[in-house]
Protein backbone atom coordinates (compact mmCIF):
# COMPACT_ATOMS: atom_id res chain seq x y z
CA UNK A 1 0.00 0.00 0.00
CA UNK A 2 0.99 3.78 -1.16
CA UNK A 3 -0.62 6.58 0.68
CA UNK A 4 -0.23 10.10 -0.50
CA UNK A 5 -0.86 13.30 0.61
CA UNK A 6 -0.69 16.56 -1.72
CA UNK A 7 0.05 20.06 -0.56
CA UNK A 8 0.89 23.45 -1.89
CA UNK A 9 -2.72 24.36 -3.82
CA UNK A 10 -3.75 27.74 -3.50
CA UNK A 11 -4.62 30.92 -5.75
CA UNK A 12 -2.51 32.54 -7.85
CA UNK A 13 -2.63 35.06 -10.69
CA UNK A 14 -1.88 34.38 -14.28
CA UNK A 15 2.28 34.57 -14.81
CA UNK A 16 2.60 33.38 -11.12
CA UNK A 17 4.33 29.92 -9.99
CA UNK A 18 3.07 27.92 -7.25
CA UNK A 19 5.18 24.32 -5.90
CA UNK A 20 2.65 20.83 -5.03
CA UNK A 21 4.36 18.55 -3.20
CA UNK A 22 3.38 14.69 -3.01
CA UNK A 23 4.45 12.96 0.20
CA UNK A 24 4.22 9.46 0.55
CA UNK A 25 4.25 7.19 3.02
CA UNK A 26 5.99 4.15 1.72
CA UNK A 27 9.17 3.99 2.47
CA UNK A 28 11.20 3.60 -1.10
CA UNK A 29 9.40 4.41 -4.61
CA UNK A 30 11.89 2.41 -6.15
CA UNK A 31 11.27 0.98 -9.44
CA UNK A 32 7.38 3.06 -9.23
CA UNK A 33 6.38 5.62 -11.69
CA UNK A 34 4.86 9.08 -9.62
CA UNK A 35 2.86 11.01 -11.72
CA UNK A 36 0.66 14.51 -11.32
CA UNK A 37 -2.74 14.52 -13.06
CA UNK A 38 -5.30 16.72 -12.64
CA UNK A 39 -9.19 17.69 -13.17
CA UNK A 40 -11.09 21.00 -14.43
CA UNK A 41 -13.92 21.31 -13.22
CA UNK A 42 -16.79 19.14 -15.73
CA UNK A 43 -13.85 17.88 -17.37
CA UNK A 44 -11.65 14.17 -17.51
CA UNK A 45 -8.69 13.75 -14.94
CA UNK A 46 -5.63 14.76 -17.44
CA UNK A 47 -2.12 13.93 -17.50
CA UNK A 48 0.08 16.46 -16.48
CA UNK A 49 3.45 14.91 -16.09
CA UNK A 50 5.14 11.73 -14.69
CA UNK A 51 8.52 10.45 -13.46
CA UNK A 52 10.06 7.26 -13.26
CA UNK A 53 11.62 7.28 -9.65
CA UNK A 54 14.69 4.69 -9.91
CA UNK A 55 15.88 6.49 -13.58
CA UNK A 56 14.37 9.70 -13.25
CA UNK A 57 13.06 9.75 -16.85
CA UNK A 58 10.10 12.49 -16.96
CA UNK A 59 7.24 12.71 -19.41
CA UNK A 60 5.01 16.15 -19.37
CA UNK A 61 1.98 16.74 -21.20
CA UNK A 62 1.84 19.15 -24.01
CA UNK A 63 -0.05 21.59 -22.33
CA UNK A 64 2.48 22.15 -19.54
CA UNK A 65 6.09 21.25 -21.49
CA UNK A 66 8.30 24.02 -21.07
CA UNK A 67 6.45 25.76 -17.84
CA UNK A 68 5.89 22.65 -15.65
CA UNK A 69 9.18 20.88 -13.81
CA UNK A 70 8.82 17.24 -11.78
CA UNK A 71 11.60 16.66 -9.27
CA UNK A 72 11.86 14.36 -6.74
CA UNK A 73 13.47 14.01 -3.59
CA UNK A 74 14.73 10.46 -2.98
CA UNK A 75 15.59 10.93 1.19
CA UNK A 76 12.10 12.77 1.36
CA UNK A 77 9.91 10.43 -0.54
CA UNK A 78 8.52 13.49 -2.01
CA UNK A 79 7.47 14.79 -5.39
CA UNK A 80 7.47 18.37 -6.29
CA UNK A 81 5.49 19.66 -9.21
CA UNK A 82 7.21 23.25 -10.08
CA UNK A 83 4.56 25.49 -11.62
CA UNK A 84 5.90 28.23 -13.87
CA UNK A 85 3.82 30.98 -15.85
CA UNK A 86 0.76 29.66 -14.87
CA UNK A 87 -2.41 30.16 -17.01
CA UNK A 88 -6.11 30.19 -15.90
CA UNK A 89 -6.65 26.94 -18.18
CA UNK A 90 -4.27 25.27 -15.37
CA UNK A 91 -7.13 25.69 -13.07
CA UNK A 92 -7.81 22.28 -11.53
CA UNK A 93 -7.51 20.09 -8.90
CA UNK A 94 -3.73 18.74 -9.09
CA UNK A 95 -3.36 14.94 -8.23
CA UNK A 96 -0.38 12.42 -7.10
CA UNK A 97 -0.40 8.84 -8.37
CA UNK A 98 2.26 6.19 -8.13
CA UNK A 99 2.18 2.50 -9.88
CA UNK A 100 4.92 0.13 -11.36
CA UNK A 101 3.39 1.36 -14.54
CA UNK A 102 6.60 3.29 -16.63
CA UNK A 103 5.79 6.45 -18.27
CA UNK A 104 1.98 6.20 -18.46
CA UNK A 105 -0.40 8.74 -19.35
CA UNK A 106 -3.76 6.60 -18.60
CA UNK A 107 -5.44 7.30 -15.23
CA UNK A 108 -6.74 3.76 -14.95
CA UNK A 109 -3.43 2.69 -14.84
CA UNK A 110 -2.57 4.16 -11.68
CA UNK A 111 -3.57 2.60 -8.42
CA UNK A 112 -2.44 4.75 -5.66
CA UNK A 113 -3.69 8.45 -5.42
CA UNK A 114 -3.31 11.13 -3.12
CA UNK A 115 -6.61 13.50 -2.13
CA UNK A 116 -5.64 16.37 -4.35
CA UNK A 117 -5.19 19.73 -4.13
CA UNK A 118 -7.14 22.74 -5.65
CA UNK A 119 -4.93 25.36 -7.47
CA UNK A 120 -6.81 28.61 -8.66
CA UNK A 121 -5.11 30.70 -11.67
CA UNK A 122 -6.41 34.04 -12.02
CA UNK A 123 -6.66 36.05 -14.90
Amino acid sequence: QVQLVESGGGLVQAGGSLRLSCAASRRTFSGYTVAWFRQAPGKEREFVGAITWSGGSTLYADSVRGRFTIARDNAKNTLYLQMNNLKPEDTAVYYCAADYVGLSTVVGNYDYWGQGTQVTVSS
